[in-house]
């Protein structure tokens, strides 16, 4: 039974009076825990009494004293967070100098520089710096020419940052990177003219690469044609002329001249498909020896 009460007792002192009485003392200003990149803003009858920005355990007793625990009932306490914060803009809508109707789209980082022009000089800080960056982003970017506007987005971001420092200062801001990311058109029917001109441009490269291709093919092979007329044409030309020294050499020999043209006219006889005889008895007349009896078939 002791034990059980040892136990019953624990359990109410770890988890119920314990956080209960750390709660009030959070409550009366007896200690405040302050996280890294944070900033406690104590203020009491319309004045602000403590700004702890250190991170750690504090006691606001030790500064304020006993007009601490009349926080909570008198005053307010504020948590301002001081991390770096990052917004997107998207589809500002600007016109550039040739009239296109564009989106641009604007990244940026903030800060909380000043905790107290943060809480006390906007209502809406966050909501204020995204107007300003907006606002600058048509008043310095309307205008520009497409061309630039598509590619120099640096310079853009430049001119933007410049125009939004000042004004996001005043309000306990600090304005870090800002780039353009993106830059489009917002017209459709823009779009749909852009695309189909792109596509009917491909279509003309693809043209004239296929057709620069069929010209070149076609003069190679033009060019192998003539040089191969050539050499056939030399060749031709060089036969006769090697013929000729050939029988010039055998006709200086008028019996090996006689052979050769003899084997030559046999060898022609021999190769055609049918041959023909006609035999004409000697002391008999051409027209009576052409008789049909006179004709003799030979093979």
């Amino acid at each position: 039974m002791n034990f059980i009460i040892a136990v019953f007792v624990t359990f109410l002192a770890c988890f119920i009076a314990v956080p209960m009485m750390l709660g009030l003392a959070r409550a009366f200003a007896l200690y405040v825990i302050v996280r890294e990149r944070q900033c406690v803003v104590f203020e009491l009858f319309g004045k602000v009494r403590m700004v702890i920005t250190e991170p750690g355990l504090h006691t606001p007793w030790l500064s304020m004293g006993p007009f601490a625990a009349l926080v909570p009932f008198f005053g307010k306490k504020f948590t301002v967070d001081l991390r770096l914060d990052q917004t997107y803009l998207r589809s500002q809508p600007v016109n550039s100098e040739e009239g296109a109707p564009m989106g641009i789209g604007v990244w940026c980082e903030m800060v909380v520089s000043d905790p107290l022009a943060y809480i006390y000089k906007n209502s809406n800080p966050a909501g204020s710096l995204r107007a300003n960056i907006s606002n600058a982003t048509v008043r310095c970017l309307s205008n520009m020419k497409l061309g630039d506007m598509l590619e120099n987005r640096h310079a853009m971001s430049g001119a933007v940052r410049q125009e939004v420092s000042d004004k996001s200062q005043e309000w306990g801001y600090r304005v870090g990177s800002i780039y353009i990311r993106k830059v489009h058109f917002r017209d459709i029917g823009m779009i749909q003219q852009i695309e189909q001109k792109v596509v009917n441009r491909l279509r003309q490269v693809t043209a004239a690469i296929q057709q620069d291709g069929t010209n070149r093919v076609n003069v190679i092979h033009s060019t192998a044609e003539r040089q191969a007329a050539i050499e056939f044409a030399k060749a031709a030309a060089t036969r006769p002329l090697i013929v000729g020294r050939a029988l010039a050499q055998i006709s200086r020999e008028p019996r090996i001249a006689a052979a050769l043209f003899e084997v030559l006219e046999t060898q022609n006889l021999l190769q055609s498909n049918r041959l023909e005889v006609t035999v004409i008895p000697n002391g008999t007349s051409l027209i009576a020896g052409l008789t049909p009896g006179a004709v003799l078939p030979r093979s």
